[in-house]
């Protein structure tokens, strides 16, 4: 997991952005401080590299700290950079990351772990590809080899080759390598090399637990450790197959697919080509194929197809440890995120993760800037506006490759926005299926009339409705309906897309329409460019109301004939809506105070 990246003033920017492209992580704006973005990060363990004062860590974290073995890594950074200290989680990672950025710096890293400066590698934190399958056996390990015993190695270690730990043939512990299931046993370290590609196929809507129990029977029935598998792989026709999915989760591994071409040119090694197989998919074996595709052309098929009712599976063991990010794809995911209408603060946790896990980046170039560091890692694809069908296109293209992609909103990304057009694409787009593979998932966000609201009070405190005033895409009669059933009804109305610099005349409309129904007195807000520097928000009322004064970039929120401007003591004003608390049984609001 790449870490989050925190600097406590401005002066440590500099260095803070060295450290995450040195690392593939993601500056953090610690907009509630700096001491709770620590925390946040720490309970949702993912590695924090702080570019400050160690001390801001120690004391932020402190109450936290409890489990050595759960901790993730944690690390302070001079803000000049010329000091890198692993604080904690320093055999969960926090040493490796320590010199990786040190080596970015220039400087040396302040390791203090015994293990690490006496042997020059942690035994308990093996290299990526490399599991430790007894972790309760490494403290009793790894005092034998501090106290001068030697260490006698079972299989093949080679990333022990320049550690300087003593080695014997009747070393009083044991160092071993195998992808098979092994004892616990005093003394003895197990690790397991991801070696094993385990391939599956099943039928369209296999049962979850059917495809588990037939992977955990073959496992356990042929010695294999399941810290032993590098990856879930198949065809690519599976790749939103839920089964395969939840199989990957619970393995603990990712899923990765093969197109049929690729798999069709195992064909000479599989143990059991099908006809039939080919005849459906175009290659002659999924589960084998996959297998053999994802371990290499030196690998050997250790276990042929087995077949529960509706799925299958086979294993096939690769001669080094497997890099599943080099063999073929993943299903791809498409996050259509809003970032709220311009400030960090208002972009929700979920969105800012999303955003800093994306490959590519896809929106309107202004709202791509908006992200600021938060946008540093991906790829940029900007847009100009108004080329909203090529930007989903393009986000659908990129995801159905297998990347990960961010498609960028502001506001909420289902109001007025992007997600609506990708789900009408997925919909109408019959010619891509591969589209319909992809991951698609929704993250919220603050929309204009949300933030519009809380600026000055609770003016959608009762029912409310949403229109949008551009003929754009909605005919102008259509909008016309809308406004008159909203002033009929009597809803409070956000109107968005007010104006254009050629649409001038539907707010002018709008008011007329709604003039009719409510006092000239209802408050109306204009909130615009809500969360950026140039911000404005004004209250006027329904007959003071100026539709030329309004620009493209102001929602307006005009409110019912219950909507009440309340002064402020500072001279600006609140608005709210009751809800009717004033006539409700036992309210201390008495009748002649409600509107």
């Amino acid at each position: 997991m790449n870490p989050d990246v925190i600097a406590v003033t401005a002066s440590g920017n500099g260095v803070a952005g060295r450290v995450a492209a040195a690392t593939g992580g993601r500056v953090v704006e610690p907009v509630a401080g700096v001491a709770e973005a620590l925390r946040d990060g720490f309970r949702a363990g993912r590695p924090i590299v702080l570019v400050g004062a160690a001390g801001i860590a120690v004391r932020a974290l402190a109450p936290l700290i409890a489990d050595k073995a759960e901790e993730p890594p944690v690390l302070a950074v001079a803000e000049d950079g010329s000091a890198v200290v692993p604080l904690l989680g320093g055999h969960r990672g926090a040493n490796d990351l320590a010199r990786r950025i040190a080596a970015a710096l220039g400087v040396v890293a302040a390791v203090t772990t015994a293990s690490d400066l006496r042997f020059g590698v942690a035994l308990d934190a093996p290299p990526p590809g490399w599991r430790l399958a007894n972790r309760g056996r490494h403290k009793e390990v790894a005092a034998a080899l501090l106290a001068g015993a030697s260490a006698r190695v079972e299989g093949t270690l080679p990333w022990l080759d320049a550690a300087s730990i003593p080695r014997a043939e009747d070393g009083a512990v044991t160092l071993a390598a195998t992808t098979r299931r092994a004892d616990d046993r005093p003394g003895r370290l197990v690790y397991h090399p991801a070696a094993l590609a385990l391939g599956v196929g099943c039928e369209r809507g296999c049962a979850p637990d059917e495809l588990w129990n037939l992977v955990r029977a073959t496992l356990a029935e042929h010695g294999l450790a399941p810290e032993a598998v590098a990856c879930v792989v198949s065809l690519d026709l599976k790749a939103d197959e839920p089964a395969l999915h939840t199989l990957a989760d619970r393995l603990g591994v990712p899923a990765r697919f093969f197109d049929a071409d690729r798999l069709e040119a195992e064909a000479p090694r599989l143990a059991n080509p099908s006809d039939v197989v080919f005849r459906e998919v175009g290659c002659h074996g999924v589960a084998e194929g996959a297998a053999l595709a994802a371990a290499g052309p030196d690998a050997s098929l250790l276990v042929p197809k087995r077949r529960s009712a509706r799925a299958t599976c086979a294993v096939a063991e690769a001669t080094l440890p497997i890099d599943p990010a080099a063999i073929g794809r993943s299903r791809g995911r498409l996050a259509i995120v809003g970032t709220g209408p311009g400030t960090p603060d208002w972009r929700t946790p979920e969105v800012d993760a999303l955003v800093a896990s994306a490959d590519d980046l896809v929106g309107y170039d202004l709202y791509l800037d908006l992200l600021g560091p938060a946008a540093a890692r991906a790829r940029r694809h900007p847009f100009p506006l108004g080329a909203e069908e090529e930007r989903a296109r393009a986000a659908l293209d990129l995801a159905a490759a297998g990347r990960s992609v961010a498609l960028v909103s502001s506001g909420d990304p289902g109001i007025y926005a992007m997600a609506t057009l990708v789900f009408e694409l997925l919909d109408r787009t019959a010619e891509r299926p591969d589209w319909r593979r992809v991951e698609v998932l929704v993250a919220p966000g603050i929309s204009a009339l949300q933030a519009a609201a809380a600026r000055v009070g609770a003016p959608l405190g009762h029912d409310f409705c949403t229109i949008s005033l551009s003929d754009l895409l909605t005919p102008w009669p259509a909008i016309e309906a809308r406004i008159r059933a909203a002033a009929e009804g009597d809803f409070v109305v956000a109107f968005y897309n007010p104006v254009s610099r050629r649409r001038r005349t539907q707010l002018h409309a709008a008011k007329a329409i709604l003039a009719d129904h409510r006092p000239a007195d209802t408050p109306v807000v204009l909130a615009r460019s809500l969360g950026r520097p140039e911000e404005a928000v004004t209250v006027t009322t329904l007959a003071a109301l100026d539709p030329e004064t309004v620009d493209m970039l102001t929602v307006v929120l005009v409110g019912s004939s219950a909507t009440r401007a309340v002064p402020r003591g500072d001279g600006g004003t609140w608005v709210y809506t009751p809800r009717g608390y004033a006539g409700k049984p036992g309210s201390s609001l008495t009748t002649k105070d409600a509107p």
